[in-house]
């Protein structure tokens, strides 16, 4: 509808009102307004929206939704043109790659001439093989050179030497050989598993050969006239006897002592390795030997590189020094460098003891492939030859075991009771050179003890006698003995002390002792300085601390120190110039620093549950320190007696008792578990059953016996099992298990006390052994040994059978068990009196009889000698006879026996069912019909002959097999863990989530939870970093860290999840509590690693803590060594945000003193 309003309206005139109509908005109102305008113009229409509408706010969602959602031009998947840029060639779908050749031409000579004859096609193995999906060393080299050095995750490993699991390449080798040499092929199904190993038939084979060493060895430099490494020196028998071993490729153990010349064995195998255009790898357990090896190796060979943690110097030199962590990695990653392997030193192998790490050892030999040959050296152990047979064993080559019969610096063992001027002289011989306790000394030693207690002491005891002493108490011995130690030369002292604090303690104890020249206190001066030179400025100021104490040739050397500082000592150490070091336990473990004299502050140790004397290998180990070849006759070590003196027991088990043995620490880890799970070809019971662990199995001789049985087993003559011998069977098997009831409850009855009480004089038993069968005997004495409990009984028997000739076939055909019938003499009745083991007594009657035990006995005796042999038995023997047959003659079907449930009160369980089972058991044998045949007694003996044999086959095939595993079933346990977590699927395919977590050495599964749960997304680079330092930090601290809130929230992510594996776990049946496996993780350095990588100097991270510097720094090194793999895991996943978050995180953390340059490596 419109409306049309036409008004036409004369001019204004002068009467007119000046009025116009003013239009309101767009809502169709009109307003009249008053307003003087110029005469004679018409009215101006006129409106309150001089300008129109104002715009309109369009709906911003409907904008969007219309744009991008409802035009199908805008969607990428419709523009074709943007989405691939490229001419598309039809052509280029026909073509594809060529695939390998599987044959070649061959050419075929006259072998005379050489004359060219004919060309052969032959065919060619191993085509098409690649790192990707073969563990042959035939596969080509991984072209790409950044992974060549450590390997890929997706590598396979090169196959480990010695190995059961031979691909099909290697037997069509061996078969390709064997035709050549022998003219015929062997069938492939017939071939044996011995062959299959080694190529020839051998059994019960000795791996481990010993060498003696106590004859010299004459010719060495006949049959190596040109040596591959020349020494100032002449090497001893050992040394010798190890070269020429390794001249013939031969792998070798060393077990020697401390200081007398391993490292020269290492040495010849570096250079025999350059000399050969091959490689070595030398691995060490700890960083800090390798970075001293490194420089040792370094100024000898040239041709060196060190791969640590977070150090990588030349990695293409011949020789690599690296941690044993490091090339388990490579192993496991294929790494290109394991082709062109000669030897691998394994240096310190008696870390292999270690609980934590020691795995890592065993998974190595396990994993080396067959053309690496094996060097350990170790210090003395008493199982060398065995560690060395399981490693010949699983590598299916020679091992030769050297030792060193005695120490080239013979020591002399010291009690010390010196505390004063005085007595500062008060040192007794406890141990002589050659090996013999002085219990002299001992003694002298507690009267010198004794004589300064006062009178009141010695009469009532010490009010606190306790071994803990008095800081000035301490000062005392050691300025006392020190003095007289620096007066005799006896320095340099390393004094080994248990405990980091003491060790600062007693150093800083000794501020009035000076025992350098002022030429030395230059020398330690300008090389401490310049050894400082390389850090920054406020970092300069934190080893200044130590240098007033260095200066007067007193150092300190444990974990709590800053790294630089150490090596500093070390280094000041060795030229001389430190007098004396207050070290802890780690200074002995493989830095080769040797002294004159070696002191113990104390010979008990705290070992992380508790205090303990020190173990003779620790002591060893420690003690070995003393004596420098070359400068010292003898070696002095020196046990203070602080508070009293030692008990003589202990120190005689420390000085003269057996080191410990190598043992076995392997554990199965989900890395491992991943890491041989993704390759087809290894299997982790194969893992497990080459481990060090399950040496005892051998496996070989199990098969030859397993052989033996099979064919005896062929040879016995068939059953007869028709007819009424159709049961026969049956009977058996309910005969077994009668057997194996009545022996269970033989022995609860007794082991009770009430059973023990009625095996007492005079109680008449059924005997059965090999000489009696069903027999009634009548105690007559009992052992007082409760472990093997015996007696010694009277027991009648057939005339002529004392001695138990006459062993009746029946014995073993009718056991006692299904018949109870009592013996009876068919002639006239004899005795004999023997000593009865618990099993040989099969029951208890009800009857006793009044003997005199004594009597009988000295009888029975007497007539046993040659003279009296004609002799009437006495009185009281056959009385206890007479009773005994008449027993026999009174209940031929059987005696009454004491029951085990109500006369024993035995109402246990097992006891009662057991009882129960007997008498049904019993019952039933009379419902067979074979018992009625008269070949019975044969045909049984037969079945029995067949099932002893069968049953040992079967015990025997047990233990070749994987079921007898000892970890088999917490291999289960963890394999449903990683099923549960997706980690791998139900056929024990490897995951996304399992390669992640393969790659990640330690809490490998609450790192990949963590990542997969993007639990790192939200945090910063700096925050991550401190987060994550809870999988580095081991310690206990006091000090409540002060952290940002995300922080916090991250803190309590994680520990839900770790809360969620430990429960998985226990679920899954692993015994390791949840609370047990959350307690791990520990969050005392988060604060230290968050303002670290903000930036903070270091002077003022180590005051927001009470960690020691030296245990920070190695955290932050550990730390960073975290990240990477959590940067190498993001970049699996294709997280390249987080991948590029943890690079920025290491970055922020590498700088400093944390992470300056080893002085060992410069």
């Amino acid at each position: 509808l419109s409306l049309s309003l036409s008004i036409d309206l004369p001019a204004v005139g002068p009467t007119d009102l000046p009025i116009s109509l003013l239009e309101m908005g767009c809502s169709g109102r009109f307003e009249l307004i008053t307003h003087p305008h110029p005469n004679d113009q018409p009215l101006p229409p006129q409106s309150s929206l001089p300008h129109g509408l104002p715009p309109t706010s369009v709906s911003l969602e409907t904008e969007v939704e219309k744009r991008f959602l409802r035009n199908p031009a805008w969607l990428p998947i419709h523009d074709t043109d943007a989405a691939f840029h490229r001419d598309v060639h039809i052509d280029s779908l026909l073509h594809c790659a060529l695939s390998p050749l599987h044959s070649g031409i061959s050419v075929v000579r006259d072998p005379t001439t050489g004359m060219l004859l004919d060309f052969t096609e032959v065919l060619l193995g191993d085509t098409g093989i690649s790192a990707k999906n073969s563990m042959s060393l035939q596969r080509p080299p991984n072209p790409n050179p950044s992974e060549s050095l450590r390997g890929s995750n997706t590598n396979y490993p090169f196959l480990p030497g010695g190995s059961d699991s031979f691909p099909k390449y290697i037997v069509r080798a061996r078969y390709t050989i064997y035709t050549k040499v022998c003219g015929h092929p062997f069938k492939l199904l017939s071939i044996s598993a011995t062959f299959m190993l080694t190529g020839v038939v051998v059994y019960f084979h000795l791996w481990a050969i010993p060498i003696n060493i106590t004859s010299p060895c004459d010719d060495f430099y006949k049959r190596i006239p040109n040596p591959a490494f020349k020494y100032p020196f002449e090497l001893d028998v050992f040394q010798k006897q190890a070269v020429l071993r390794l001249e013939a490729h031969e792998s070798v153990f060393v077990a020697a002592h401390t200081s007398a010349g391993k490292t020269v064995v290492a040495e010849y195998a570096i250079a025999l390795s350059q000399k050969h255009m091959t490689r070595t790898i030398y691995t060490s357990p700890i960083k800090a030997l390798s970075n001293q090896k490194f420089r040792d190796f370094k100024t000898t060979f040239g041709d060196v590189g060190l791969l640590t943690g977070d150090v990588q110097l030349s990695p293409e030199a011949s020789c690599l020094i690296m941690t044993t962590e490091i090339l388990r990695s490579m192993l496991y990653n294929g790494s290109e460098v394991i082709r062109d392997l000669e030897w691998v030193i394994f240096d310190e192998v008696h870390y292999i003891n270690d609980a934590e790490r020691g795995v890592v050892w065993e998974e190595v030999l396990i994993m080396l492939p067959d053309h690496v040959s094996i060097i350990l050296l170790s210090a003395t152990v008493p199982n060398a030859v065995e560690f060395s047979e399981w490693i010949g064993r699983i590598k299916k080559k020679h091992i030769y075991v050297i030792s060193t019969a005695k120490r080239p610096v013979p020591l002399e063992h010291y009690l010390y009771t010196g505390n004063s001027t005085k007595t500062q002289k008060e040192m007794f011989l406890l141990l002589d050179p050659t090996g013999n306790f002085q219990t002299k000394g001992y003694y002298a030693a507690i009267d010198a003890k004794k004589e300064r207690t006062s009178k009141h002491t010695q009469s009532f005891g010490t009010k606190n006698p306790s071994q803990n002493t008095t800081p000035s108490q301490d000062r005392a011995v050691w300025l006392s003995l020190l003095h007289f130690l620096s007066q005799r030369q006896q320095t340099p002292v390393v004094a080994f002390t248990f405990s980091r604090t003491r060790c600062d303690d007693n150093a800083r104890s000794l501020a009035s002792m000076d025992l350098t020249s002022s030429v030395e206190k230059s020398e330690i001066h300008s090389f401490f300085q310049k050894s400082l030179r390389r850090l920054r400025g406020g970092d300069r100021q934190l080893p200044q601390v130590g240098l007033d104490l260095l200066k007067r040739g007193i150092g300190v050397h444990h974990s709590g120190i800053l790294p630089i500082m150490k090596e500093v000592i070390e280094m000041l150490f060795s030229r001389g110039l430190v007098k004396v070091l207050f070290a802890t336990e780690t200074f002995a473990m493989g830095v080769n620093m040797p002294a004159r004299t070696v002191v113990f502050d104390s010979i008990r140790k705290h070992d992380g549950t508790g205090f303990r004397n020190l173990l003779p290998g620790e002591y060893i180990q420690m003690a070995g320190r003393a004596g420098r070849r070359g400068l010292d006759a003898t070696g002095t070590v020196i046990i203070l007696c602080k508070s009293g003196v030692h008990d003589m027991g202990d120190l005689n088990v420390m000085m003269l008792g057996k080191p410990t043995v190598l043992q076995s620490q392997f554990r199965l880890t989900y890395t491992m578990i991943l890491n041989l799970l993704r390759v087809e070809a290894l299997r982790v019971t194969d893992m497990m059953r080459r481990s060090f662990s399950e040496s005892h199995r051998d496996t070989q001789a199990h098969e030859q016996q397993i052989g033996q049985l099979k064919q005896t087993l062929s040879s016995l003559p068939p059953l007869d099992t028709e007819g009424q011998l159709s049961d026969l069977l049956p009977y058996y098997y309910t005969v077994t298990e009668l057997r194996l009831t009545a022996e269970a409850l033989q022995c609860a009855v007794l082991g009770s006390v009430n059973g023990l009480k009625a095996l007492s004089v005079g109680r008449v038993v059924v005997v059965n052994n090999k000489q009696h069968f069903n027999a009634l005997g009548v105690i007559l004495q009992v052992s007082s040994d409760s472990v093997n409990r015996t007696f010694i009984a009277l027991i009648i028997c057939e005339k002529g059978n004392e001695e138990g000739i006459g062993d009746s076939p029946k014995g073993s055909a009718f056991p006692h068990l299904y018949n109870t019938a009592l013996f009876t003499p068919e002639g006239p009745c004899s005795h004999t009196v023997q000593k009865l083991k618990l099993q040989d007594v099969s029951a208890i009657t009800v009857k006793t009889l009044k003997v005199i035990p004594d009597r009988i006995i000295d009888n029975y005796n007497k007539r046993q000698q040659l003279r009296f042999r004609l002799d009437p038995p006495g009185q009281a023997i056959s009385t206890a006879t007479q009773e005994l047959l008449r027993l026999a003659e009174a209940n031929p079907g059987g005696m009454m026996t004491l029951d085990p449930v109500n006369d024993f009160q035995l109402k246990s369980v097992d006891v009662v069912e057991g009882t129960m089972r007997l008498r049904v058991l019993q019952d039933s044998l009379k419902d067979f019909s074979c018992i009625h045949s008269p070949t019975f007694s044969e045909q049984f003996l037969r079945v029995q002959e067949r099932m002893s044999v069968q049953e040992e086959l079967d015990k025997l095939l047990f233990l070749i097999s994987d079921q007898s595993l000892s970890l088999l079933p917490e291999y289960h346990q963890r394999i449903k863990v990683l099923q549960s977590l997706q980690y791998v699927d139900s056929s024990g395919a490897v995951q996304l989530k399992g390669r992640v977590a393969s790659q990640i050495s330690s809490h490998e599964l609450l790192l990949t939870e963590l990542l997969f749960e993007n639990a790192l997304s939200p945090l910063a680079p700096e925050e991550s970093a401190a987060l994550l330092s809870c999988l580095v930090f081991q310690q206990k601290t006091q000090v409540e860290p002060h952290i940002t809130n995300t922080l916090k929230e991250g803190i309590e992510r994680v520990l839900a999840v770790a809360q969620r594996i430990g429960e998985l776990q226990r679920d899954c049946g692993i015994t390791q509590t949840a609370e047990e496996y959350v307690g791990q993780f520990k969050f005392g350095l988060t604060e230290v690693a968050y303002c670290w990588a903000r930036g903070m100097p270091f002077a003022e991270i180590a005051q927001l803590t009470d960690v020691q510097e030296g245990t920070v720094v190695r955290c932050v090194q550990r730390l960073d060594e975290v990240l990477k793999e959590v940067r190498q895991a993001a970049r699996i996943v294709g997280d390249s945000v987080l991948g590029s978050k943890m690079e920025k995180a290491s970055l922020a953390i590498r700088r400093d003193i944390v992470f300056t340059a080893s002085l060992y490596t410069h």
